[in-house]
């Protein structure tokens, strides 16, 4: 017979020095809305999403979802001492508005909002004409 492995768990990165200031970025698909809260540096201090958050289906993509996982990822960041954040913003889906919205009533301060959603310059080649 096979021996026993042991399974190690790794360590989470709880003391992570984290300053006042930090970043937020919010990716809000038309399915689900991410949002991960960084340090100045990038190093990641707390993430949710509207899945992490209970949601699913349809659901995931509503305003409420994405309120829901930005305050339980702005709750985390706030415990570990952030204050103030640079907030960027991709994509287009429902959960863009609310997630700011969100920033603000879990008393994180915003300072800057960029939008950075893709846009292509010319992109791919076209599909050729359908003949009927």
């Amino acid at each position: 017979m096979a021996k026993k492995q042991e399974v190690t768990k790794k360590s989470k990165k709880s003391n992570l020095k984290v300053s006042e200031r930090g970043k937020v970025y919010v990716s809000a698909t038309f399915n689900n809305t991410l949002v991960t809260i960084t340090t100045e540096a990038g190093e990641t201090i707390s993430w949710s999403s509207s899945g992490a958050a209970g949601f699913k289906g349809a659901r995931k993509s509503t305003p409420f979802a994405a309120t829901t996982a930005m305050e339980a990822a702005a709750r985390k960041a706030l415990d570990k001492g952030l204050k103030t954040v640079d907030v960027f913003i991709k994509g287009p889906g429902a959960g863009r508005d609310a997630a700011l919205r969100a920033i603000k009533s879990a008393g994180l301060s915003i300072t800057m909002i960029a939008d950075i959603t893709p846009i292509p310059h010319n992109g791919p080649r076209a599909e050729k004409k359908r003949r009927v």
